[in-house]
């Protein structure tokens, strides 16, 4: 089918845009990588991964305590809110009367605009006293994700709602023939259609909780070390470059960068996963 003239220049349009976005991308992880190549250029990758600390004044890079903290974070507030932001799709979506979804997603997307470092004064005054009184100090890997959890939940909330309205409404009309009930149409015909984008809404969240700073810095008690239980302090990759770029110089600096490096390749992971498992869902 031919197009005009019109539809032809809005695809070319589109694909400039599509093109810009792709070489943005592409120049944010060359940035990341030139800044980071001083010290790549005489100290090997794995020193990162295996010197005894993290202390670059001494020369020590060892940024795994950082990058466990980062992952463990994420994937706690993942576990957190990925079943209840589904959750909370499904009552707007399903069984919530007109007005009261309407509102409820009102309170929804005023949860997505606060700003973050309002959650982080949230978590540090008033959640990290709570939890301190159940294992101290409170500021710890375990307030980091209940504050993360509840950062990325309306993400994922609206993402996965949209991705139900998506749904054709034959779907339903057909689940209503075979005279099944509202749940067994849910669980059997509506999230598996709606799959693709509840996992691009989970991925969105995992991004959101990957390069989160503010909230984080405050609550999780910023001690580089290996968490052994989840009321132990830990330092983020994201909050150990705010907090030393400003002081930092030299291979100090160019370090901060490779840990920088290190969140952008686990971002484009996470969304490889993704694409994986939609790519795989797709032909199975």
């Amino acid at each position: 089918m031919s197009l005009s003239r019109t539809d032809q220049h809005l695809v070319v349009g589109l694909r400039l845009c599509a093109l810009l976005v792709a070489s943005i991308v592409l120049l944010v992880f060359l940035f990341l990588l030139t800044e980071s190549w001083p010290i790549l250029n005489h100290i090997s990758w794995s020193r990162f991964f295996t010197d005894h600390s993290w202390h670059p004044v001494q020369g020590f890079y060892n940024i795994t305590p950082m990058l466990s903290a980062t992952l463990l974070t994420t994937l706690g507030a993942l576990i957190l809110a990925t079943p209840l932001g589904i959750a909370s799709a499904l009552f707007s979506r399903y069984y919530a009367p007109s007005f009261v979804a309407t509102w409820y997603r009102r309170l929804i997307e005023l949860l997505a605009g606060i700003p973050s470092v309002v959650y982080g004064f949230w978590g540090l005054t008033t959640l990290a006293p709570l939890i301190a009184n159940l294992h101290p100090p409170g500021v710890s890997l375990f307030t980091a994700i209940l504050v993360l959890a509840l950062m990325i939940l309306p993400t994922i909330a609206l993402t996965v709602e949209a991705a139900l309205i998506s749904v054709p409404n034959a779907y339903h009309s057909g689940a209503v023939a075979l005279g099944m009930s509202r749940w067994s149409m849910i669980i059997a015909i509506v999230l598996p259609a709606a799959q693709s984008g509840i996992v691009s809404g989970i991925m969105l969240g995992a991004s959101r909780a990957i390069g989160e700073t503010m909230a984080v810095l405050m609550v999780a008690g910023n001690v580089v070390q290996h968490p052994h239980s989840v009321f132990d302090s830990v330092r983020t990759l994201t909050a150990n470059i705010a907090l030393e770029m400003a002081y930092a110089m030299g291979d100090h600096r160019a370090a901060l960068f490779v840990s920088g490096l290190a969140l952008m390749i686990m971002v484009l992971g996470f969304i490889s996963l993704a694409e994986l498992f939609k790519w795989k869902s797709s032909y199975a």
